[in-house]
């Protein structure tokens, strides 16, 4: 099952992941061009049927590690399994188990939607073709669009025809590369929900530098920059990690002086707002509100807000990326 790596590679599978098979499994993975690694050297695992966002700045690899992952260029070194197959030695299993849209979606723009679906299903060797097409159409919202030339189309319907193309002949993986650039915001919602349809039952790799996509999709994200992986969680953890102190947004009714704000226990620092507002910094968060109020009632204030601030992933990828 894992020619190349044998029994050590098979052991270092937690029990979890014995019990959920893995759908990719990545190790030591490095594309080299010329004298530039465009990957380097980088691991991760995505178990069966969980939905992982890929994340990173323009030139960060992401690109060329979906390529590898679907067979479309070979690595320099380390090796790639999906479905438990060998991306280098089991090739055409493996993009018979994966479906691909690539950023630039590659469509034939004089084919009506169902013929090209049609020709995707053949060229899959789809069995009921006629079926299958039937449902795609159904699945990703083209019924009203399926007569129509693809160049007739919206960007955002002609997304939709990439992912139909791509489940056309219902592979176990997904990998999906930027599916919304470009899109406005109602098609960005519209193939967001269909993503996280899609995910309910298939393993889903997105590339993505919009961090909004990956907190609404995604149970986890892997950031990568520069061709190394630098932070491989899920989304609340990723958030958590930049936290070294809490900032508690609070507003008064009436005016109430730095001093006094300073006195609360557990501040250790206060900044102003404007408008009776406060940011008020502390170590920890815990017991923190509840302080906050009984100040406020020992000394006559109407507490018109208290806001705990925490840290976005749009935060951590700067941090991480810079």
């Amino acid at each position: 099952m894992y020619p190349r790596f044998g029994h050590k590679f098979k052991n270092c599978l937690t029990s979890q992941q014995k019990i959920k098979p893995l759908s990719i499994s990545v190790q030591q993975l490095t594309k080299t061009y010329g004298q530039q690694k465009a990957v380097n050297d980088i691991s991760f695992e995505v178990p069966a049927g969980q939905v992982v966002g890929f994340l990173g700045p323009n030139g960060a690899g992401k690109t060329t590690t979906m390529k590898m992952l679907t067979c479309f260029i070979p690595p320099t070194s380390g090796i790639a399994i999906v479905c438990g197959l060998d991306v280098e030695e089991n090739s055409v299993e493996v993009r018979s188990l994966v479906g691909y849209l690539p950023e630039h979606n590659p469509l034939y723009l004089d084919m009506y939607v169902k013929e090209y679906l049609d020709f995707a299903a053949e060229i899959n060797k789809v069995k009921n073709v006629k079926e299958r097409v039937s449902e795609m159409i159904e699945i990703t919202g083209l019924t009203l669009e399926k007569r129509k030339k693809i160049g007739q189309l919206s960007k955002g319907y002609r997304q939709r025809v990439g992912l139909a193309q791509a489940m056309i002949h219902n592979p176990k993986v997904l990998i999906l590369d930027e599916p919304t650039s470009g899109l406005d915001p109602n098609q960005i919602g519209e193939i967001r929900n269909l993503i996280r349809t899609i995910g309910k039952e298939k393993t889903v790799l997105l590339s993505t530098h919009i961090m909004q996509e990956v907190e609404a999709m995604c149970d986890r994200a892997i950031i990568i920059n520069r061709g190394t992986i630098v932070a491989d969680d899920n989304t609340a953890n990723l958030r958590n990690s930049l936290k070294t102190e809490s900032v508690i947004t609070v507003q008064f009714k009436n005016a109430v002086s730095e001093d006094k704000l300073r006195k609360i226990p557990g501040i250790t620092k206060v900044s102003s707002a404007g408008d009776n507002r406060w940011n008020l910094h502390s170590a920890g968060n815990e017991g923190l509100q509840e302080s906050i109020f009984k100040f406020a009632v020992d000394n006559n204030l109407v507490l018109l807000e208290s806001k705990l601030s925490e840290s976005s992933l749009e935060d951590v990828f700067k941090s991480l990326t810079r």
